[in-house]
């Protein structure tokens, strides 16, 4: 009986700068750990390379005076909600900027008392204790001040308010600040808005065009489309941005598919097996002491090939020893429930032998797995090795 399951390496690889040849890099730096390590590839193995390095070869980056311009081109106006935006300093501030430059005057609408992601203003709690209805009511700055005071993010040390609208004015742009959690508050101080969340932006963009505004978009709509040579992202512009430098971005890759196509296409040439290949950014999990969901990426992963579509089909193990074969042991049990997995229907959904099983997508649980295994600093490894996913327990 085989003793291992699922086994997810982290890869290291040459720094990637712009114009390398990605594709040879990633495939010569598995070949180069097969090696090393003493493992062999098998069908339905699944490379998977890191948003990051796949925009960086590509030089897919972007300026603030970009931004400005497609922001001024796309908006005409002088004042501009901006409204729900990450509180990152990676995330979020060079976008900020390069929006500020293109307009006059910046209506800042943060919810609170977290960002979508949940980044925290303040402590949750304090609303019970200051009285304040986060669905209902709407805060100016001095009135945020008076009930909460300078609050830091626990974790950067920053006071996101003043950040914000600090880095807003140094842009020569003029900035107010209110808190909300309702997209339509808005509107009493602009008909102009970007909305600059990520999960929830198209339910609320919807809301404010129902609500009157003038001319709403979303952070996918600015550069999605190169501006003076730029970099974009046809389908998410500015959307799974990071900061670059002080005053550039990376954008989300704009050619992934391709990428992993030809890696999967290079791999077979190598190894002579069919291996799957991804691209993954973010994770999708939530840290239950930090309240942060990870997710600050439009997608857990923007390429794949066709053998990482759609979801788990998996029996839950504990179910089946739990109620079926409650009264087997030892070989008897093993045999019983290796059958049962052998057997499975094609599609368990509703099936109660599935129920707790994880429903979400292989690319969203894979990518998942890489973003824990790759991590977000030092370690060096932008390629995770993956060996197993597809196995079960009938597989010996």
């Amino acid at each position: 009986m085989r003793t291992v399951g699922v086994i997810s390496r982290g890869i290291r690889t040459p720094i990637i700068r712009r114009g390398d040849d990605l594709v040879s890099i990633v495939a010569e730096s598995v070949a180069a750990a097969s090696k090393a390590e003493g493992f062999s590839f098998r069908d339905r193995d699944i490379v998977c390379v890191t948003e990051s390095v796949v925009a960086r070869a590509a030089g897919n980056y972007a300026g603030v005076d970009e931004i400005a311009s497609d922001v001024a081109a796309k908006f005409g106006s002088d004042t501009l909600g901006v409204i729900f935006p990450i509180l990152s300093r990676n995330r979020f501030a060079v976008c900020l900027r390069g929006i500020a430059k293109g307009v006059k005057k910046i209506c800042l609408m943060l919810s609170f008392p977290s960002d979508e992601e949940g980044n925290e203003l303040f402590d949750e709690d304090l609303l019970d204790e200051k009285g304040v209805n986060p669905w209902s009511d709407v805060l100016s700055e001095a009135e945020y001040r008076k009930l909460f005071g300078r609050q830091l993010h626990p974790f950067t040390g920053i006071d996101y308010v003043e950040y914000y609208l600090e880095l807003i004015r140094e842009c020569g742009c003029e900035a107010e600040v209110i808190f909300s959690n309702r997209a339509v508050s808005i509107l009493d101080y602009t008909k102009n808005v970007l909305v600059c969340n990520i999960h929830n932006r198209f339910r609320d963009k919807r809301r404010l065009i129902a609500a009157g505004a003038e001319k709403v978009l979303t952070l996918d709509d600015i550069l999605n489309a190169p501006v003076n040579g730029s970099g974009y992202n046809s389908k998410y512009g500015l959307l799974g941005s990071n900061k670059a430098t002080e005053d550039s971005v990376k954008l989300f890759p704009e050619n992934g598919q391709d990428i992993v196509d030809a890696l999967q296409k290079k791999m077979r040439e190598m190894t002579g097996r069919d291996i799957e290949c991804m691209i993954y950014g973010d994770g999708a999990f939530k840290d239950p002491v930090g309240k942060i969901w990870e997710l600050a990426d439009p997608v857990v992963s923007p390429a794949y090939t066709a053998g990482l579509s759609g979801t788990p089909n998996e029996l839950k193990i504990k179910y089946l020893a739990h109620n079926d074969f409650n009264a087997l042991n030892g070989t008897e049990l093993t045999d019983a429930i290796k059958t049962s997995i052998v057997n499975k229907d094609a599609d368990l959904k509703g099936k109660m032998a599935s129920e707790g099983t994880t429903p979400r997508r292989l690319t969203d649980l894979i990518g998942s797995l890489c973003d824990l295994t790759s991590g977000s600093g030092d370690k060096g490894t932008p390629v995770v090795f993956i060996q197993g996913y597809f196995d079960n327990y009938s597989h010996d």
